[in-house]
Formats: C-alpha cells, sequence, structure tokens
C-alpha cells in the first residue's frame, strides 16, 4: 500500500541543509559543543562506575592484608603467599593509589592505565595468591572486569566525539582556508589599485617629459647647443690626434728601451735598469706626463739604449725605431712638445665640455633625461609587481572551487545528508 502510495504521489526526496558561508562558524561551535555534551552525559555514569569499582578493589585489597590462611594449605604454597602476598598489595596500592583526573580527556587514559597496571598485578604476583586466597583474588578479578566492561563503553563514546570532532574541524579547516583566500584577495585588490595607481602617476609623468623633450627640438636656443657641441667635437679630434702622436712615440721607444732592459738585466747593470723602468713606466702611464719629469727620465735613458745599439746588442727594426734613436735630441724635444700640445688639447675639452653642460638648454634636457630613465625604472619594478600579483590571484582564484567543493563533501560527511552551502560570493566568475 505504501508503495503504492509513494509511486502514485511522487516519493518525496529528503531536504538538503541549508546554511550560509558566514554562519558556519557559529554553526560548528554549536554542533561541537553539542557533541561534547553528548560525551559528557554519555561518560558521567561509567566513570561513577570506574570510581566506586577503584573504591572496591581499594577494600578488598585491605582485606588481603588481615586474610587468614587455609590451616591444611601446603607448606609450599603458605611461602610462597608470604613473599608474593607483600609484593600483590604494594603493586595494587600503588595502582589504585592516583586519583582519577575530573575531565574526561584525562579521566579516560588515567583509567585505562590503572585497568592495565591492576591486570598486570594479578598475572604477575597476584597469580600465585589465587590458591591461597581464592574468594579474595575472585573478587579482584571480578572488579578489574567491571572497570574494563565500563571503559569499553568510555572507548566507544570518545571514538564517536572524536571521529565527530575530527569532521567538525576538517570542515572549520576549510572554512578557514576559504576564509582566508577571500581576505587575501581583498588585500592584493587594494594593493593592486595602489600599484595602478602609481603605474598612472608615473606614465602621466614620462609622458610630460617627453612632451616637454619635444618641444626643445624648436627652441631657439638648440643653435647655440649645437655649436657648442660641434666646438667640443673639434676640440676632441685635435686631442685624439695628438694623442696617436704621442701614443706612437712613446710605444716605438718603450719598445727599444725594452730590450735594453732585458739586456741590463743579463748584464746585471742595476742602475741602468733602473733608469730604463723609470722611463717606461713614465711612457706607458695614461695621465699625460710633466714635461720636466719626461725629458729627465729620457735624458737619462736614450744614452743607455744608444749606447747598446753603437755596441750592437740592439738592432733597430724600422724607421720609426732608427728615426727615433738617430737624433734623441730631437726626440726628446718632439715628445716633450707633443705632451705639452695634448695637455692644452685636453684642457680645451673639458673647457669645451663644461660650457656645454652648463648650457641651461643642456641642463634642463640632461635634467629629464636623468628623472625619465630613474622614472621608466621605477614603472618597471611596478609593472613586473602588478604581474606577479595578478599571477598570483589568478592561482589564488582557481583554488576555490576545489576547496569549495571539498568543504560541501565535508559538510555531507558530517551531517550524513545534502546540504546547500551558499558560498557563491567566493566563486569568482
Amino acid at each position: 500500500m505504501g508503495s503504492f502510495l509513494n509511486r502514485l504521489l511522487g516519493k518525496k526526496e529528503p531536504e538538503s541543509f541549508t546554511i550560509s558561508f558566514s554562519a558556519l562558524p557559529s554553526w560548528l561551535e554549536e554542533r561541537g559543543n553539542t557533541a561534547r555534551s553528548a560525551l559528557l552525559a554519555e561518560t558521567a555514569e561509567p566513570g561513577k562506575k570506574i570510581r566506586g569499582a577503584v573504591q572496591k578493589l581499594q577494600q578488598i585489597t585491605l582485606t588481603l592484608t588481615e586474610a587468614e590462611q587455609d590451616p591444611d594449605l601446603h607448606p609450599k604454597l603458605k611461602s610462597i603467599a608470604r613473599n608474593s602476598l607483600p609484593q600483590f598489595i604494594r603493586a595494587m596500592n600503588a595502582s589504585l593509589a592516583k586519583e582519577l583526573p575530573d575531565e574526561i580527556d584525562d579521566f579516560y587514559p588515567a583509567a585505562a592505565e590503572c585497568l592495565k597496571s591492576c591486570l598486570n598485578n594479578t598475572k604477575g604476583p597476584g597469580r600465585y595468591l589465587q590458591v591461597v586466597f581464592p574468594d579474595e583474588m575472585k573478587a579482584i578479578r571480578t572488579v578489574i572486569g567491571e572497570i574494563g566492561h565500563e571503559i569499553n563503553g568510555i572507548t566507544a563514546s570518545l571514538t564517536r566525539y572524536r571521529q565527530e570532532k575530527d569532521r567538525i574541524d576538517a570542515v572549520l579547516a576549510l572554512h578557514t582556508a576559504l576564509l582566508d583566500i577571500r581576505t587575501d584577495l581583498g588585500k592584493a585588490d587594494e594593493k593592486n589599485a595602489r600599484i595602478g595607481a602609481r603605474i598612472a602617476e608615473l606614465s602621466d609623468r614620462i609622458s610630460a617629459i617627453d612632451r616637454e623633450l619635444h618641444t626643445y627640438s624648436a627652441d631657439e636656443r638648440t643653435a647655440e647647443v649645437d655649436a657648442l657641441k660641434s666646438e667640443l667635437k673639434e676640440s676632441e679630434k685635435r686631442r685624439d690626434a695628438a694623442a696617436r702622436t704621442s701614443a706612437a712615440l712613446s710605444m716605438t721607444a718603450s719598445h727599444v728601451f725594452r730590450k735594453a732592459e732585458k739586456i741590463a738585466v743579463r748584464q746585471k747593470h742595476t742602475t741602468d735598469i733602473s733608469i730604463l723602468r723609470q722611463a717606461m713606466e713614465i711612457l706607458s702611464d695614461h695621465n699625460v706626463p710633466d714635461p720636466k719629469a719626461l725629458t729627465s727620465a729620457l735624458s737619462a735613458a736614450c744614452p743607455i739604449a744608444e749606447r747598446m745599439i753603437a755596441a750592437g746588442e740592439i738592432s733597430l727594426k724600422n724607421k720609426e725605431e732608427r728615426g727615433i734613436f738617430s737624433d734623441t735630441q730631437q726626440f726628446i724635444a718632439d715628445i716633450c712638445a707633443g705632451c705639452t700640445d695634448l695637455g692644452l688639447h685636453e684642457e680645451a675639452c673639458r673647457i669645451a665640455d663644461e660650457k656645454l653642460a652648463s648650457h641651461p638648454l643642456v641642463v634642463r634636457i640632461r635634467s629629464l633625461d636623468r628623472e625619465k630613465a630613474q622614472l621608466e625604472t621605477m614603472l618597471s619594478k611596478e609593472q613586473e609587481a602588478r604581474g606577479g600579483l595578478e599571477e598570483w590571484q589568478r592561482k589564488t582564484k582557481e583554488k576555490i572551487p576545489g576547496l569549495a567543493e571539498d568543504l560541501k563533501k565535508k559538510m555531507r560527511d558530517l551531517i550524513g545528508g545534502g546540504v546547500q552551502l551558499q558560498i557563491d560570493d567566493l566563486i569568482p566568475a
């Protein structure tokens, strides 16, 4: 009949449990409190019985201390009893002396330890007393059995409670994870907005600099700047030409002096070695040498090289070397004049460069170029930061549907039925 009505009217599906995401923590707390209350209610009576059983064991143990042995007992058993009884009583008193805690989480392991200890006592020194004191030992085993029975009941209650608590904790952990993600995404949006504002500010300033720089291409002062650039360029050309001439003379002379140094080393002429090295050091210096110091060094070194050339110890390989050492006085005069000329050209370049660098238009353009370079570096870092942040947001949002589904599953496991969990605001479109 019932089956017929179900087919006729349609079987009613069980209603799903509906709850919002924000209401979940308080609901879980209430469910946890209910589970805890149920645990305390289920374990109150067993706990009371266990405490009573412990008191019984204490009384029976006390009775054993005054118990009389059967006078017809075999002497060997009497001897065993005399040795085992004190050990058993001490062991039982030690096992029963610890007060059982009030909280069930502490009470349960303490009661289990007490039970285990008492069982060990009966299997240890107590096993020899079962023949001597059969009634008392039987009573002890009976009471221990009662404790074990009640502990089994508490074990079942604790198992149910812990399973429920684990399910609650699993749901709460997922809820917290989703809540943290929502909070972090909100902070990320705020940070992204700040980065966007800085990017816009930097971009606007760079655009303004570009516009200002563009206006200077038609500035009437550009002609002045071009003239200063041309002046600097010509000064640099003259300086470079003088530098090449001086370098050519220096390298040619240094090549011959190096040969002379090797010969002086072989001949162990320390004075000649020192003079030649000093001349080569001045000639190889990147700075323009002092003409007086250069004249002095070359005037001392050239005669040494000339002596070795005349002795056939050094052979001149090219016309440049022959030109220098055919008239060393002219060479010294030429290279010193060239150094003086190079110094004047370098000073002219410095003055021309300072004039160009101090021109108001150049000062402004260079200032804008420096600012633009700094701003572009800052802009690149901000864009990189925004890219990294957006990538983190994307990956984080991808986690939400999976976590939300896990949360629904854990909720179904918890309540044992269908669940309608309202968390659409967490799932990105």
